[in-house]
């Protein structure tokens, strides 16, 4: 039985299968994104969602969605679901699900009478095209397969509705059609590996509603442009292979490369491997650059996400190529930014002051998980430079003090990870001395000192290994409270009292100005304070302006962003300073943590992790589908587990 199964009890019950979602990426940045039952439930849900830069650095929805109807003895049975105005649903295909399960490809398996239809799909990893296989694996009679395609042709941010500027014109190509609705659009490419029959019937159905964004208090309802559809006989223990792409396919190639597409795939047979396949999601290559996308639907390549979820997505699952792939992307990034000039590469938020300092976090964590050695030959450099960049002033937002910490302005303008804005305006206007910043900055200055030392050069390293020894000690006159928490942070006369998770992060790191009995107390406040079964709050629930439901309109989502609510990246740094505090007698502690989390990926987008979750029980997941510093850090942490205990 597959890891990731559901029966027709569940299929059928709407309540329950609609908010289950599956996402397949390729590493142009496109997807294919529904629910389980192939209706879409978000405007940005569909079949084949692309990319095009001619347009605008948003995707586009090309091929919302495919209607399959059954035709047996006259009969027709529509195997496809859509929800329209009023909440109604039509024409409730999902009745005939017998299952679904997603090994190495989403399957669902459909029974209609005497027939037996099953459906897999792929999405093919080096071109933008979706590729689906039915194969008929039991009929009593001659039987018709047909296949409606509703296009959208729209950004993935807007909606679309009936006009008289769409084109219905089309082409005929190899077994099947091309046709583009706009111009500045690719053409659609339709087409199926049976001789078929296409049958012009074009339609606008009008009126399809999108329940999350109707949620969320956003224009929920569009019109789909049908031009008609593909009929076709099919034999019992026969496949067909329908494909949709933005390039013609040669169909007598199709079926093999079905196959071979299956074949790249591996296992969603366990929670690590899971978590392997989304890990995979997240790499995007343009023009012979290798980024991550921070998460679908909507997120882009954002530097901060990269450096946190790099380690995680990569050497944790052994794949030690596509970290360095993506690092020498990043460092084109890292060097345009000391040398003052526009980045060059596609990564957004590169101007945070932080960047530079996770940055140096990644490329231990190389040296921590692969070798110390080869780190250092690779990237000590860049470490250097990054140093004495810092120390220089050359950052126009972080500054070191006298003291020997950094100081940062983030009043009007947010510059750590708990981001989010109303009305422009920091929601958690995180300013002066950050508790995370200036752990980083210590971790960082004993790293480089590290690396001078191996290269030989003493004076060098005694002079990093002096400011370092300043900053640990203005780090835990300044953070270090009497309750035995660190503040979270403090500009001017103004300190943050609020019990965060970022003193996690200065807890957790290889070098800590913090003792081993200060870092118990933080873990202590920590568990009892933000620890949850899906991870760690953003904010005590004793702290004032905790918010911990991540619902309503934006400005309400956004004020509870990191007020309360649950991110599973956290976890990493919670769980990595468990194994600092106790050693090895953590691990039962530390494998519970995992077990809340597992149990989600039969939630929401199967297979992975949603961006966060409420604060409060029953802790529903909620933004984007697929996060990737939530999969990375637990992936991450798999891998410490694992080699602490030589599992």
């Amino acid at each position: 039985m597959s890891y990731l199964r559901f029966d027709k009890t569940l299929m059928t019950n709407l309540q329950e299968s609609l908010p289950k979602e599956i996402l397949r990426t390729n590493r142009s940045g496109a997807y294919s994104c529904s629910s389980v039952v192939d209706c879409n439930t978000r405007k940005y849900h569909g079949l084949l969602v692309v990319p095009v830069p001619e347009i605008d650095d948003e995707n586009h929805v090309l091929l919302s969605s495919l209607d399959e109807t059954v035709v047996q003895h006259g009969a027709e049975f529509n195997l496809g679901l859509h929800r329209y105005l009023g909440g109604s649903y039509s024409p409730n295909g999902h009745k005939y699900i017998r299952e679904f399960e997603w090994d190495k490809v989403p399957t669902t398996i459909y029974r209609v009478g005497g027939v037996i239809l099953k459906k897999e799909r792929v999405f093919q990893h080096f071109a933008n095209r979706i590729l689906i296989r039915y194969t008929l694996l039991d009929a009593h009679s001659v039987t018709t397969l047909r296949l409606r395609p509703f296009l959208a042709f729209r950004s993935v941010t807007s909606l679309t509705h009936e006009n008289s500027v769409a084109r219905q014109d089309y082409m005929l190509c190899d077994n099947g059609i091309k046709t583009r609705m706009y111009d500045g659009y690719p053409d659609l490419y339709m087409q199926v590996s049976k001789k078929n029959d296409w049958h012009f019937d074009p339609h606008w159905y009008r009126g399809i509603e999108y329940q999350r964004e109707l949620e969320l208090g956003y224009d929920y309802s569009e019109d789909l442009y049908v031009p008609g559809y593909f009929e076709f006989n099919i034999k019992k223990g026969e496949s067909i292979v329908f494909s949709a792409g933005v390039e013609e396919l040669s169909m007598r190639t199709a079926k093999k490369l079905f196959d071979e597409e299956v074949e790249v795939h591996t296992s969603r047979d366990s929670f690590t491997q899971c978590l392997i396949n989304a890990a995979h999601q997240f790499h995007y290559e343009k023009d012979g650059e290798e980024y991550i996308i921070a998460g679908y639907p909507w997120f882009k390549c954002r530097a901060r996400d990269t450096f946190i979820s790099l380690p995680g997505l990569t050497l944790a699952c052994d794949e030690v190529n596509h970290y360095e792939r993506v690092m020498s992307t990043c460092i084109k990034a890292i060097y345009d930014i000391i040398g003052g000039r526009p980045v060059s590469v596609q990564m957004y938020e590169c101007d945070a002051p932080d960047i530079l300092l996770w940055a140096m976090w990644c490329i231990q964590q190389y040296a921590i998980m692969v070798s110390r050695d080869k780190a250092l030959e690779k990237y000590g450099q860049v470490v250097c430079d990054i140093i004495r960049f810092i120390k220089e002033g050359g950052h126009e937002n972080l500054v070191v003090h006298d003291n020997g910490l950094l100081y940062t302005d983030g009043r009007d303008r947010a510059v750590s990870w708990m981001n989010s804005c109303v009305n422009g305006r920091p929601v958690v206007a995180r300013s002066g001395y950050l508790v995370e910043f200036n752990a980083l900055w210590y971790n960082a200055l004993k790293f480089c000192a590290s690396i001078h030392t191996t290269w030989g050069n003493h004076d060098e390293s005694n002079t990093l290994n002096a400011l370092a020894d300043k900053v640990g000690e203005s780090f835990k006159s300044t953070f270090l409270n009497e309750h035995g928490y660190l503040l979270d942070y403090i500009d001017g006369d103004y300190i943050s009292w609020s019990v965060r998770p970022n003193m996690l992060i200065a807890a957790s790191l290889e070098y800590s100005p913090l003792t081993k009995p200060e870092k118990k107390k933080i873990l202590d406040i920590c568990t009892k304070e933000l620890l949850t079964r899906k991870g760690i709050r953003s904010l005590s629930p004793k702290s004032g302006g905790y918010n911990p439901i991540y619902s309503g309109g934006q400005v309400q989502r956004d004020s509870a962003y990191h007020q309360g609510t649950v991110w599973p990246f956290l976890s990493g740094f919670y769980l990595e300073t468990c194994a600092k505090v106790y050693n090895r007698s953590a691990y039962s502690f530390m494998d519970r943590i995992f077990v809340g989390l597992e149990e989600e990926l039969n939630f929401h987008c199967i297979g992975t992790l949603p961006e966060l979750f409420d604060g409060n029980p029953p802790f529903h997941g909620r933004g984007a589908l697929s996060f990737a510093m939530n999969v990375a850090e637990v992936l991450r942490m798999n891998r410490m587990m694992n080699d602490m205990f030589n599992l």
